[in-house]
């Protein structure tokens, strides 16, 4: 690529060169065109010395020299100036041979405001100056004269080449070296950015592209990086993802296998003890039927989350008071929480805060709070329950203060499978989805759910949904 965009350049710059030197020598023809079209019109060229000469130079008319600014003078072979009129830039008086003579040598040089034109009447002897003012001219020329020696002019010529020759080596050289050193300043940075997706498609996410440029480069750096940050975050989601599906797989077959192993071998008991007592039959039936309720608590849990997480669910909302909708929730589980000697305060307004809620899905969520609370702390634990409005958000709080949750596990409680009870005890009954159940339902709800907890230091669960 490289080479490729280096060839291009240079290529470019022979093109560029070549059509300069083209340019040039058209130039040059249309300033020669335009010359000629100007000097027909230009004063000092219809009034020339030899077009208003006379040999009586008292008869010389030189009125429309002056009307056009200009002056004529008549020098003669003494060096005086015997006659003049108009615009004079010899002076008056006799003039000395040096003077004189640096004037006809001068009068026409290159940066000589004037344009000067001498002729000499060689029947009288005197010389005829015709001069007018120049505003601008252009001063170039090229002379050939066919009467040269043949061994001058071919020096001359052989130099001519030579300096011709170094320009366009120098010229070539010039425009080889910058464009190489133009096609590095493109090849360089998409260099890198070949490297950067090279990085890419052999699986390192972390690759980022730094060209330290301002111009369209960084625009694109930017976007690489940019994209390469949404397929690092993307992967590892998806790590993630594959971490979370083996790791579910396996806590299924955890939490499914030790149920199933009890039913089958209670049951193959009582098969094979044959005939059982009556009290036998009963504690082995009353087994099974508790295993049964554990597996199908489990499956019932993994379809309701399946169906929460699914792109077809969808809420049957409607317009509640939060305030009034927290109140009668809770007041459903008075009479547990005093069975289970539990205290409870409640901080609701009487304002009202109106949001869109399912109230069945959000049952369901203040009664798995409910049931944690009293599964895993003792009687005398306190629970409150607040209700406020923040901005545009209903802040409902449902706090304890028993045992607690330490910090580790508490990062990732709402994920699947996660228990309090990090000993998986089938006594708790849990079946490690129900906050993962919580969070989705909250989630669908268009809010967020949060824990803060500690060992020994209560759980303060805070839910926020949007308000209307």
């Amino acid at each position: 690529m490289k080479n490729k965009i280096s060839n291009q350049f240079f290529i470019s710059y022979i093109i560029v060169f070549v059509m300069s030197i083209i340019t040039a020598f058209l130039a040059l023809q249309l300033m020669s065109f335009a010359d000629s079209v100007i000097s027909k019109t230009l004063v000092k060229n219809n009034y020339t010395a030899d077009n208003i000469m006379r040999d009586d130079y008292t008869m010389i008319d030189s009125s429309k020299v002056v009307e056009n600014s200009g002056g004529v003078q008549v020098v003669n072979q003494n060096l005086e100036v015997v006659y003049s009129d108009g615009l004079n830039i010899l002076g008056n008086g006799k003039l000395t041979t040096e003077e004189f003579t640096d004037f006809l040598i001068y009068s026409n040089s290159v940066g000589v405001p004037y344009s000067v034109d001498i002729q000499y009447n060689d029947t009288e002897n005197f010389w005829l100056i015709v001069s007018f003012p120049t505003s601008i001219r252009i001063d170039f020329s090229f002379v050939y004269n066919r009467e040269i020696a043949s061994k001058d002019m071919q020096g001359v010529i052989g130099v001519i080449v030579a300096v011709v020759l170094f320009y366009f080596i120098m010229l070539t050289i010039c425009a080889a070296l910058y464009s190489k050193f133009t096609a590095i300043r493109f090849t360089n940075p998409l260099k890198k950015l070949v490297e950067g997706t090279q990085g890419l498609r052999n699986g390192d996410y972390s690759t980022r592209v730094h060209l330290n440029l301002k111009n369209e480069f960084a625009d694109l750096q930017d976007t690489f990086n940019t994209m390469a940050e949404q397929i690092d975050h993307e992967f590892t989601l998806r790590q993630q993802s594959e971490e979370n599906r083996k790791r579910l797989i396996l806590d299924i077959s955890h939490d499914l296998k030790n149920p199933l192993a009890a039913i089958s071998g209670y049951s193959e008991l009582c098969l094979k003890k044959l005939p059982p007592s009556g009290e036998e039959i009963k504690n082995h039936l009353l087994i099974i039927h508790e295993n049964s309720i554990r597996a199908n608590k489990l499956l019932t849990s993994l379809f309701e989350l399946s169906k929460l997480e699914s792109a077809e669910f969808s809420l049957n909302s409607s317009r509640e008071d939060v305030c009034e909708y927290v109140r009668e929730t809770m007041s459903t589980y008075l009479s547990l929480l005093d069975g289970a000697g539990f205290t409870y305060s409640f901080d609701i307004p009487e304002q009202e805060i109106f949001a869109m809620i399912d109230r069945e899905q959000m049952n369901r969520v203040f009664a798995n709070l409910m049931d944690n609370a009293l599964k895993y702390n003792s009687g005398g634990t306190e629970i409150s329950v607040r209700v406020w409005q923040e901005d545009s958000h209903a802040v409902v709080i449902f706090a304890d203060n028993g045992i607690g949750i330490s910090a580790d596990i508490a990062k990732e409680i709402f994920s699947p499978f996660i228990r309090a009870d990090v000993s998986r005890n089938s006594q708790t009954g849990g079946t490690g989805l129900g906050l993962s159940i919580v969070r989705m339902i909250v989630q669908k709800h268009g809010g967020n759910i949060s824990l803060k907890t500690d060992n020994n230091d209560g759980c303060v669960f805070e839910i926020r949904i949007p308000t209307i």
